[in-house]
């Protein structure tokens, strides 16, 4: 028994050829309409995938009619059984393309205008129009895919970390000012006239105290401030990995850090990197390029 009030049993990213015969409820946005005479299909879309939708008068007259007035970007709920696709019809591009939706009922959350750029993977637009419709180039699963590798990586790197003993510990972003290290941005103070807080350009001060209390293993994925130009790998504000062990050696850290990376590979894209990584001689590397750059062969 589908809940009335519920907006989703299911994504649109979830049905398959075993869920063929049940009631489900989808909620998305629309991707785009097509009228086959006399049945109307939809491409019901949310950041799980894309579900095809079809509305026959002859099993809901009114969902149909007003499936005939959707245009894309509309959000929608969708309710219907699970059907099988013809075998002509067959979409073998989608996880969802063996199975559609017959809708019995339809409504329609929020309507939209005419979108200002098309959402779709090979979208080809100036990188100022993406920015300034931000909120529409984020629906594209390309976007939507950098968000869940970042989130997976995050989380694969947190993983790794406690499984080794670290702790995960936040540290005030609004410090004194100190001397020294990169250029700090100034926050006024409204309850003292004429006084600042500076935003941490790294969490030193709080490294140094977690140490000498006895935190041997804490790590942080940190936002970091810095009022300087930019750089190619940098920004005004940006997150770094900050790992921090006491009674640690070289090899210990090195192991450490490449023990994360291999975490990171492995969860995000399924490479198995071995360890540890060849390590290039300070003495070599100056014979070689003049710095003592450090070489990772993975």
């Amino acid at each position: 028994m589908i809940d009335p009030n519920s907006y989703r049993t299911h994504t649109c990213g979830d049905l398959r050829r075993e869920h063929i015969g049940r009631d489900v409820v989808l909620s998305g946005w629309v991707g785009a309409r097509r009228d086959h005479g006399g049945v109307i299909f939809v491409d019901l879309r949310d950041r799980y995938g894309t579900t095809q939708v079809a509305f026959d008068p002859k099993r809901s007259e009114d969902a149909y009619r007003l499936a005939d007035t959707l245009r894309p970007e509309w959000v929608i709920r969708v309710e219907g059984t699970v059907a099988g696709r013809p075998p002509e019809s067959v979409n073998p591009k989608l996880p969802t393309g063996e199975v559609e939706v017959d809708a019995r009922a339809l409504s329609v959350l929020a309507a939209s205008q005419t979108p200002p750029i098309e959402i779709r993977d090979d979208l080809e637009a100036g990188e100022e129009t993406r920015l300034h419709y931000r909120y529409l180039d984020l629906r594209r699963r390309p976007m939507q895919r950098i968000f869940e590798t970042r989130s997976r990586a995050a989380m694969a790197a947190r993983n790794y970390f406690v499984s080794k003993g670290f702790l995960e510990i936040e540290t005030p972003f609004m410090v004194k000012y100190t001397p020294g290290g990169a250029r700090n941005f100034l926050v006024p103070c409204r309850l003292q006239p004429g006084r600042f807080y500076a935003l941490a350009e790294s969490p030193q001060i709080f490294k140094q105290l977690l140490m000498v209390a006895g935190m041997d293993r804490y790590f942080q994925i940190v936002r970091c401030f810095r009022d300087e130009d930019l750089r190619i790998d940098r920004q005004p504000e940006f997150t770094q990995v900050d790992i921090e062990m006491s009674f640690a050696t070289q090899d210990d850290v090195f192991s450490v850090v490449e023990g994360m990376v291999a975490a990171i590979w492995k969860e995000c894209l399924g490479v198995e990197i071995k360890t540890p990584f060849e390590r290039m001689p300070f003495d070599e590397a100056m014979r070689r390029f003049g710095n003592d750059l450090t070489l990772i062969h993975i």
